[in-house]
C-alpha cells in the first residue's frame, strides 16, 4: 500500500537516537488524550471503525465495489503524458443499487484540476424538473505539459454518507481519437450524463477552421461548444454556457474558429446533450405535481459526427470582393456606353432637322463642301451648330418638335430638289412661336418674383375648385386635364419626397447601426451563437463581423441606387435645359417630367442596402424590420410614381405618403411581436386591410372628388338606388373599375389567407401584399398603354424583359431559406447549407445580387417606359 509505505518511511526517518528523551512524553500525551475523549464521550464506535482503502488502479478494468459511510475507497492511476501527444482519459461510473437515500460522491484529483460529481446525477430542467441519471461518463481535463514526457498521477475517491452498502462499477479507460484530425469525420455517442469533448490543434498554415457537428436525429437537443485548453472543462447542461462559444443544435451545427482567439493554438470541441428539448423547439414535459419528484428522462443518447475543416484563405476574400465590385461596376460602364450611343444618335437627329430648315446653299455649307468639292466650313461653325440644337431630353431619344412634326406640309421631294420649302409661311410660323415664348417668359419672370409659390395658392380659388370638379369627372381624361398646375409648384411638391426620405434615412440608420454593433459585441463577448441566425455553414468572419459575406453582398443596392440617382440627375439637367430654351416638346408634350419621386426611389434603394447589411450583422426577429422597412417604402414609392405619371396634379403629397408607410411599418412591428398565433390581432388587421382597400378604391375611382363625412352613407344608398335599382347602368369609368375590382379581389383574398393561415412571418406577408398590388398596377398600366395605341420603345422593352428574368432567378434563391427566425436557432440551422459561389457566397448572397439588379431594372422601366410619348401632345395622352 502506497500510504502505509509513506507512513513507515516517514517515521523511520525520524525515529532514531532521540527516542530516549521524547518517547515518555508521547506516552503521557496519548494517555491523557484517550482519557479526555472517553470522559467527554467524543470517541464513538463508528469513528473508530471508519476505514480508508487505497488501490492501485488499472486502465480498461471494471471495478465492482461497495461503499458505505464507514469506508472510503481511493483508486490510484498513473499515465504518461507527452508534449506532442495528448491522451484522453475517461471515467465511467454506474450505480447498481436502487432507491438510494444518499448519493455516491466521486472526486477525481489531478495535478492541476479537481473533478467531482455525484451518482445519481440530478440535472434540472424548466420549472425545477429533476432528472436522475445513474450512469455517468466524464472525460478528464488534460493540462498541457512542458516536458517532452511526464508521468502524471491522479486519484479517484469514492465515498458516501449512506449507512447501507451501495454497489457501483468504476472503469477508467483511454479515449481513442481524442485529438481530432483535419477533414476526418469522427463518430461518437453522447447523453446528458455522458458528455464528450475532443481536442483539435491548428495545423501549420491554417488560421481559420470550421467545426461541423451533425446527426441523423432531430432530438434529443444538444449543444456544441468551443472552449480553450484549460481546466476545468464545462461539459454539463447547466454549465456549458459559462465559457467559450456555444450553440444549440438538432441535426446541424457549425462554428467558425480562428487561431487568433486561442493562444495555445488548440481548443476543445465539447458536445453536450440537454435534459429537455424545449431550447430546440421540442415539446415540453408536463409540470411536476410535486416539486421534489424525480422524473425519468428515458433514453436520451444521441449519435453524432464531428469534422474540422480548414476555412477559406485570404485570397478567397479578395476574389469575393473583386467579384462583387466587378459585377456592379460593369453596370456603370454599360450605362456610360448606352448614354454615349444615345447622345450620338440625338446629335445626328438634331443635325438632320437643322438641315431640313436650311436652303440648298446653306445645306452645302453645313455639309462642308463647296461646288468644287473643297471644304468651306470652319470648326467654329460646327460648334455653333451643336450649341444651337437642344433636345427636350437627349437620354430618352426625344422625337422631333412641332416644327419638324409638320415637315410633311412644309417640305417634300419634288423632282431633283430634295429640300423644297415655303419660306414665307415658315418664317411667319417661327415669328409667332417666338412671340408666344417671349410672353411666357415675361409672365414667368413676374411669377418668380413672388415671395413664395405654394400649391394651395392655386387650389383655394373657388372657380378653380369648380373647374376641378368638372374636369376630373369627365368620362375620358387626358394628361392635359390632370397637369394644369404650375410646373414649379409641382416640382417643389415632389422634391419634398426626396428630402423627407433623406431625413428619415439619417434618423433611422444611426440608431440601427448603433444597435447592431451592440448585438455583434454581445455575441463576441458572451459566445452565444444562438443570438444571431446566420448560415453557419457559409459564414466568413472578418474582424469583429461574424458573416462578412452576407454584408458585402448588399453592396449592389448601394452602388446601383447611386447609379440610378446619376441617371435621374442627367435627365433632370437635360430637361431643365430644354425648359430654359422653351423647347416645345418639354413644355407641351409627353408625360410631365417630375423627378422628385425618382430621387426618393434611388435613395430608398441605397438605404435598403445599408439597412440590409446592418440586419445581416446579427439577423434575428428583433431587428428584421431593419431589412424590410425600406422595402415597403420602395414598393409604395413605385406605385406612387406609376400613378403620378398620368395624375400629376392629384398624386399624394410626401407627408401623406410617408405617414401611410409609417403606419405599414408600425403594423409590421406589431405583427412580428404579437401576431404569431394571435387570433384577435389577425381579425383586427384583416378588417383594417379591407377598409383601407375600399377607401383607396373610392379615392382612385372618383379621382379624389368625394368626401368622407356624415352624409357618406346617404350618398351610397342613393347611388345604389339610382344606378342599380331604378335603372341598371354600368360604371362610368370602366377601365378604372376593372383595375379596382381586380385589386379588391387580390387584397380580400390575401386578407382571408392571413386570417385563416396566420403565417408566422408577418413581415414577409405584409411585403407580399405590397408587391402583389404593385405588380397588379404595373400589369394594368402596361396593358392599358398598349390598348391605347401607345408603344414601348426598344430600351424600355429590353429593361422589362431583363428585369422579369432576373426577378425570376432572384425569387428562386430567395425561397431557398437558409435560415429562419420563425423557428428556434437549432431548427434554423437545419436549413444551413455550404457556399455555392466562389466558396464565399451562399444562396442568400446571390439573392442580394440578383434582387438589387432587378430593382435597378424595375426603376429603369419606370423611367423609360413612356419615352415614346415625348413628342405627343398631352391632350392626346389618355389617363388610366
Amino acid at each position: 500500500m502506497l500510504f502505509s509505505s509513506l507512513w513507515k518511511s516517514r517515521y523511520k526517518t525520524h525515529f532514531g537516537a532521540a527516542d530516549c528523551w521524547w518517547r515518555p512524553g508521547l506516552v503521557v500525551l496519548l494517555c491523557w488524550s484517550c482519557v479526555t475523549q472517553l470522559t467527554c464521550g467524543n470517541l464513538t464506535l463508528e469513528e473508530s471503525k471508519h476505514l480508508v482503502i487505497q488501490r492501485d488502479g488499472e486502465f480498461d478494468m471494471t471495478y465492482n465495489d461497495t461503499v458505505t459511510s464507514e469506508n472510503q475507497t481511493i483508486y490510484a492511476f498513473n499515465h504518461t503524458v507527452s508534449r506532442n501527444k495528448t491522451e484522453g482519459v475517461r471515467v465511467s461510473v454506474d450505480v447498481l443499487s436502487q432507491n438510494l437515500k444518499s448519493p455516491i460522491l466521486f472526486v477525481v484529483r489531478q495535478k492541476q484540476a479537481v473533478l467531482s460529481f455525484q451518482v445519481p446525477l440530478i440535472l434540472r430542467g424548466l420549472y425545477q424538473r429533476k432528472y436522475p441519471y445513474n450512469h455517468l461518463g466524464r472525460t478528464l481535463c488534460q493540462p498541457p505539459t512542458k516536458a517532452a514526457s511526464e508521468t502524471q498521477y491522479f486519484f479517484v475517491d469514492v465515498s458516501t454518507l449512506s449507512s447501507q452498502g451501495t454497489n457501483y462499477q468504476l472503469r477508467v479507460s483511454r479515449v481513442e481519437s481524442f485529438t481530432l484530425q483535419t477533414d476526418k469525420t469522427f463518430s461518437f455517442t453522447a447523453s446528458p450524463s455522458q458528455p464528450q469533448y475532443f481536442k483539435y490543434v491548428f495545423p501549420e498554415g491554417v488560421d481559420t477552421v470550421i467545426v461541423k457537428v451533425s446527426s441523423d436525429m432531430n432530438f434529443p437537443c444538444s449543444v456544441m461548444s468551443i472552449q480553450d485548453i484549460q481546466c476545468p472543462v464545462y461539459d454539463l447542461d447547466n454549465n456549458v454556457a459559462f465559457i467559450g462559444m456555444y450553440q444549440t443544435m438538432t441535426k446541424k451545427g457549425a462554428i467558425t474558429v480562428q487561431r487568433k482567439d486561442f493562444p495555445s493554438n488548440s481548443f476543445y470541441v465539447v458536445v453536450v446533450v440537454k435534459t429537455e428539448d424545449e431550447a430546440c423547439g421540442g415539446p415540453l414535459r408536463f409540470y411536476p405535481l410535486r416539486p421534489d419528484e424525480l422524473i425519468d428522462a428515458g433514453n436520451r443518447s444521441k449519435i453524432l459526427d464531428v469534422v474540422v475543416s480548414p476555412a477559406i484563405e485570404s485570397e478567397v476574400y479578395v476574389m469575393g470582393m473583386l467579384f462583387c465590385l466587378g459585377i456592379f461596376l460593369s453596370f456603370y460602364l454599360l450605362t456610360l456606353l448606352v448614354a454615349c450611343v444615345q447622345n450620338k444618335r440625338a446629335k445626328r437627329r438634331a443635325l438632320f432637322h437643322n438641315i431640313a430648315d436650311t436652303s440648298p446653299a446653306e445645306t452645302a455649307s453645313l455639309l462642308g463642301k463647296t461646288s468644287d468639292g473643297k471644304t468651306s466650313a470652319s470648326p467654329n461653325e460646327y460648334g455653333s451648330l451643336a450649341d444651337s440644337t437642344v433636345s427636350s431630353e437627349a437620354v430618352t431619344e426625344s422625337a422631333p418638335s412641332i416644327d419638324s412634326a409638320t415637315s410633311a406640309d412644309n417640305y417634300g421631294y419634288i423632282g431633283r430638289e430634295p429640300f423644297k420649302r415655303r419660306p414665307i409661311l415658315n418664317q411667319m410660323h417661327h415669328i409667332a412661336i417666338r412671340f408666344e415664348r417671349s410672353l411666357e417668359n415675361v409672365g414667368r419672370s413676374r411669377q418668380e418674383s413672388l415671395s413664395s409659390i405654394e400649391e394651395d395658392d392655386y387650389d383655394t380659388l373657388d372657380d378653380i375648385n369648380s373647374d376641378k370638379n368638372i374636369v376630373r369627372t369627365k368620362k375620358y381624361l387626358c394628361v392635359s386635364d390632370l397637369s394644369r398646375k404650375d410646373k414649379r409648384v409641382l416640382s417643389k411638391k415632389y422634391q419634398i419626397y426626396f428630402w423627407n426620405i433623406a431625413t428619415i434615412a439619417v434618423f433611422y440608420a444611426l440608431p440601427v447601426i448603433q444597435l447592431v454593433i451592440t448585438y455583434q459585441t454581445v455575441v463576441n463577448v458572451t459566445g452565444n451563437q444562438d443570438i444571431c441566425y446566420y448560415n453557419f455553414m457559409c459564414a466568413h468572419p472578418l474582424g469583429a463581423l461574424s458573416a462578412f459575406n452576407n454584408i458585402l453582398s448588399n453592396l449592389g443596392y448601394v452602388m446601383l441606387g447611386l447609379l440610378f440617382l446619376l441617371i435621374v440627375l442627367k435627365r433632370d439637367i437635360v430637361h431643365n435645359r430644354a425648359l430654359s430654351c422653351n423647347d416645345v416638346n418639354a413644355l407641351e408634350c409627353g408625360i410631365p417630367k417630375h423627378f422628385g419621386l425618382f430621387y426618393a426611389m434611388g435613395t430608398a434603394l441605397m438605404m435598403e442596402g445599408l439597412l440590409s447589411a446592418c440586419y445581416h450583422v446579427c439577423p434575428n426577429y428583433t431587428n428584421f424590420q431593419f431589412d424590410t422597412s425600406f422595402m415597403y417604402m420602395i414598393a409604395g414609392l413605385c406605385m406612387l410614381k406609376l400613378y403620378q405619371k398620368r395624375h400629376p396634379d392629384i398624386n399624394a403629397s410626401a407627408y401623406t405618403a410617408y405617414a401611410c408607410l409609417a403606419g405599414v411599418i408600425f403594423f409590421s412591428v406589431l405583427g412580428v411581436v404579437f401576431g404569431r398565433g394571435n387570433t384577435v390581432f389577425w381579425i383586427v388587421f384583416s378588417v383594417i386591410h379591407i377598409l383601407a382597400t375600399l377607401l383607396l378604391s373610392t379615392q382612385l375611382y372618383y379621382m379624389g372628388r368625394w368626401r368622407l363625412d356624415s352624409g357618406i352613407l346617404r350618398r351610397m344608398v342613393y347611388i345604389v338606388y339610382t344606378d342599380c335599382i331604378r335603372q341598371c347602368s354600368g360604371p362610368m369609368y370602366i377601365d378604372r373599375m376593372v383595375l379596382l375590382v381586380m385589386g379588391n379581389i387580390v387584397n380580400w383574398s390575401l386578407a382571408a389567407y392571413g386570417l385563416i393561415e396566420r403565417p408566422n412571418d408577418f413581415a414577409s406577408y405584409l411585403l407580399a401584399i405590397a408587391i402583389c398590388n404593385l405588380l397588379l398596377y404595373f400589369a394594368f398600366y402596361i396593358i392599358m398603354k398598349l390598348r391605347s395605341g401607345e408603344r414601348i420603345r426598344c430600351l424600355a422593352l429590353v429593361c422589362i424583359l431583363f428585369t422579369a428574368v432576373v426577378w425570376g432567378f432572384a425569387l428562386y434563391f430567395f425561397f431557398q431559406g437558409l435560415s429562419t427566425w420563425q423557428k428556434t436557432p437549432a431548427e434554423s440551422r437545419e436549413h444551413n447549407r455550404d457556399c455555392i459561389l466562389l466558396s464565399f457566397f451562399d444562396d442568400h448572397d446571390i439573392w442580394h445580387f440578383l434582387s438589387s439588379i432587378a430593382m435597378f431594372g424595375s426603376f429603369l422601366v419606370l423611367l423609360t417606359m413612356d419615352d415614346d410619348l415625348d413628342a405627343v401632345q398631352r391632350d392626346k395622352i389618355y389617363v388610366f
